[in-house]
């Protein structure tokens, strides 16, 4: 197709997004069945299938998150397949409520089809973001809970 962003293109138009804070726009760049795995997320679910899930998720992330996201170390590696990329990078983060600056590993393994995320595999690190928040005891009392 004339015009079709390559996974590559994808990815970075993903992280882009995410770097500016415009999480409202993410989900157009998933097809309609996608499925989002978040390998690493400690608490909740680890699966999420369809653009409106990942929509809703995306508006959750975005209403609670009090960190600041810019992406840095950015390496994106081409595949066997033609519609898989591996991406990896971290995150400078800032986080707005404690004044706390890390960096936080990740790596995201994606499927594009046609110009659309139709599956993604996230490994970010999910620890690093609630020990800046001071939310560790949160995360001990829901994993107790489970």
């Amino acid at each position: 197709m004339p015009g079709t962003l390559s996974p590559r293109e994808v990815f970075h138009r993903l992280l882009e997004r995410i770097g500016a804070g415009r999480y409202a726009e993410l989900a157009e760049l998933y097809a309609e069945d996608a499925v989002v795995e978040t390998v690493f997320e400690p608490v909740g679910p680890r699966r999420f299938e369809g653009r409106a899930a990942v929509a809703a998720r995306f508006a959750q992330v975005s209403a609670g998150s009090p960190v600041d996201l810019t992406p840095v170390n950015v390496v994106v590696r081409e595949t066997d397949d033609p519609e898989v990329v591996v991406a990896e990078w971290d995150y400078e983060v800032h986080h707005r409520a404690t004044g706390r600056s890390f960096e936080a590993a990740n790596i995201q393994v994606l499927r594009v089809r046609d110009g659309l995320i139709v599956s993604s595999r996230d490994f970010h690190d999910h620890l690093a973001l609630v020990v800046a928040g001071g939310r560790l005891p949160e995360l001990v009392q829901a994993l107790e809970a489970h």
